[in-house]
């Protein structure tokens, strides 16, 4: 399994096409989603996007931004200018479809294809928190494909509607991250560079394929085909710490999820990533998370409940622990 896939799994996004009715200029919206990231991309014109106290940031046609939420953010035509009234809040489960004609209209009208991406789990998080509050990021290849496949679905209101388009926008999310990622002015964790390393690669893909497997640096090695001293002595130099400290953390951001979105016991989520007994995995979760397990299921469902959204039951399927 792709590391990568694996972080961007949890994330499913929800589009909305705003158009004339929406940025008539002068015009300035404010996002109130309150989502993880918002994928900002321009069918028409362009726009700035003003986050907090951030640089305003231009985006135009054949470019993708991507900001970092929950705060709000304001994207207007002139960051310079003082609206005539507050921005207006829009939110991209709330935001009208537009029709074709719009789409295809003038180039100087601006027609903005929005969507919200939420997640309260731990894994897509660690992704999250290695992005700039906005970047943007110029079309590669594939998302200029995509673009023009998402344009059509838009265009043309092809059969599937909002499901389809909302997928399309998962896939464009991936695309430009992974191109962000893999470009020169990226910051990305040390993990993600480390993938593409030939001792290193091997071993993470294996802890991050196999989480609840026995692993020890000498099976870790073995995978990677070099000695236990050279696996430990590269995994630090590239990560930044020692292959079973890494481990550990994994198997408790993926143990947080398991506690905030099913119904699981605690004694079946430490065999789910990799401990024997209910004690010896509250033990390592409390050193590592500072909070014991029952804790940190109920704080991740009183969270839930305050913000509207109970984190989903993930239900079990044939052949899980029960």
């Amino acid at each position: 399994m792709d590391v990568f896939d694996d972080l961007l799994g949890g994330i499913r996004g929800r589009g909305a096409v705003f158009d004339r009715s929406v940025l008539s200029p002068p015009w300035a919206v404010r996002f109130v989603d309150g989502a993880s990231l918002t994928l900002c991309v321009p069918l028409r014109g362009q726009g700035w996007i003003v986050r907090g106290s951030g640089k305003p940031r231009l985006i135009g046609v054949g470019e993708t931004a991507v900001v970092r939420g929950p705060e709000p953010f304001v994207f207007t035509d002139d960051p310079a200018a003082t609206p005539p009234e507050p921005p207006r809040e829009v939110r991209c489960d709330g935001g009208g479809a537009t029709d074709g004609s719009t789409v295809a209209g003038s180039a100087e009208h601006t027609v903005l294809l929005a969507a919200a991406f939420r997640t309260q789990e731990q894994v897509p998080r660690l992704l999250l928190r290695a992005l700039p509050p906005v970047l943007v990021v110029p079309d590669g290849p594939d998302c200029a494909a995509l673009r023009s496949s998402i344009e059509t679905q838009v265009g043309e209101g092809r059969s599937g509607g909002q499901p389809v388009l909302d997928r399309l926008l998962d896939w464009l999310l991936v695309c430009t991250l992974r191109h962000w990622f893999d470009g020169p002015g990226a910051a990305p964790p040390t993990w993600y560079r480390a993938l593409g390393d030939a001792v290193v690669g091997p071993a993470l893909r294996a802890v991050h394929t196999t989480p609840e497997r026995p692993w020890t640096i000498a099976s870790l090695a073995a995978q990677a085909g070099v000695s236990r001293t050279t696996l430990a002595r590269r995994f630090t130099e590239l990560v930044g710490e020692p292959p079973l400290t890494y481990l550990t953390r994994w198997r408790m951001a993926l143990a947080a999820d398991l506690l905030a979105e099913t119904e699981l016991t605690v004694g079946a989520v430490a065999r789910r990533v990799g401990y024997a007994d209910a004690f010896a995995f509250s033990t390592a979760f409390k050193r590592v998370r500072g909070i014991s397990p029952t804790g940190a299921r109920s704080r991740s469902r009183d969270a839930g409940e305050r913000s509207g959204e109970v984190p989903p039951l993930r239900p079990l399927t044939s052949g899980q622990v029960e």
